[in-house]
């Protein structure tokens, strides 16, 4: 194989629950991620030496401030090989969202060139050298619907539940870095009042909602600890949340560590009237109509197939 198409989906955080600090700086959380439609394309060409990294995206970096172009980097590094890669990243997720794109981007350069290069890594093994790079990582490897805990790399898959629409709204001149979100969040938590104390764990409903296949159940329990401080300092997310559930979403919420708030959605016919109607009413935002994924990776079948494609699982 000399080279290879993969999907890179995004994750949504149906559920987001800050535990605490841990010594390594990072937080202890409990997540329910779930991979959408809405995804990257990342082709790997397979090169004698070097890594070489374009996307057509110019607020992207081509170099190794790219989480992509450091998972070819690690995997040259553990696995004691001198192969290189080019690497075309044509991105539709938007860039710092809340949606781990650039976490998707990674992964797909793990499991492409796990391929490409012939190292026969598992799975388990791509998710312990994903953890290195970032939290979401190791779950954008595999995707589906998992509970992550730890500091999100710590995963426990659960029943995949495809096809439920979304939709999805992000201020186009609004983006938000994941440590700026922890940093606010625990600004906002030394803030308030002793007696507030902290909201009791709804992990139990949103696990149950997702067993019985109640949608009604599971929009009911949507959970984002990083949502309020955000909120305080971004009005827009908060009239986007509003909006969405004025146009028809069962529940609604910010994903991850935003600006991309997410919509539940009865029907994919009535997540597109709303959101017809929603660009029309926010011009400055960008809105797409997506549905629940079973998978994070993807490789797409190519049209002189030397090896056989497979679903990263």
């Amino acid at each position: 194989m000399q080279a290879c198409t993969l999907v890179a989906r995004a994750k949504i955080n149906l559920y987001l629950e800050i535990l605490g600090s841990r010594p390594d700086g990072y937080s202890e959380v409990a997540m329910i991620l779930q991979s959408i439609a809405l995804a990257d394309r990342v082709r790997l060409q397979r090169r004698p030496h070097g890594i070489h990294l374009i996307c057509n995206h110019p607020e992207v970096p081509a170099d190794a401030r790219n989480l992509a172009y450091r998972a070819a980097e690690l995997l040259q590094k553990e696995c004691q090989t001198n192969l290189g890669v080019e690497i075309h990243i044509e991105k539709q997720i938007p860039v710092a969202a809340g949606l781990a794109g650039g976490s998707a981007d990674a992964a797909a350069v793990l499991v492409g060139l796990n391929q490409l290069w012939g190292l026969g890594l598992t799975v388990r093994e791509l998710q312990h050298l994903a953890a290195r790079l970032g939290s979401d990582i190791p779950f954008c490897v595999q995707g589906g619907t998992q509970l992550a805990t730890g500091r999100g790399e710590v995963l426990q898959p659960l029943a995949d539940w495809e096809g439920i629409p979304l939709l999805l709204a992000k201020p186009k001149r609004l983006g938000i870095s994941t440590a700026w979100a922890y940093q606010a969040f625990r600004a906002h938590r030394a803030a308030s009042l002793p007696s507030a104390g902290s909201s009791l764990s709804t992990l139990p409903q949103v696990l149950a909602a997702l067993e019985r296949r109640d949608l009604l159940a599971l929009a009911r329990s949507l959970r984002n600890d990083l949502e309020q401080p955000v909120l305080a300092e971004y009005a827009i997310v908060g009239k986007l949340r509003q909006a969405l559930l004025e146009v028809g979403a069962l529940g609604s919420l910010m994903s991850g560590s935003g600006p991309t708030v997410f919509g539940l959605m009865a029907s994919l016919e009535g997540a597109a009237q709303a959101c017809e109607s929603l660009r029309r009413r926010f011009p400055e935002v960008d809105f797409w109509v997506t549905q629940f994924a079973p998978t994070g990776i993807l490789l797409e079948p190519d049209p002189h197939p030397l090896d056989p494609p497979r679903i990263a699982s």
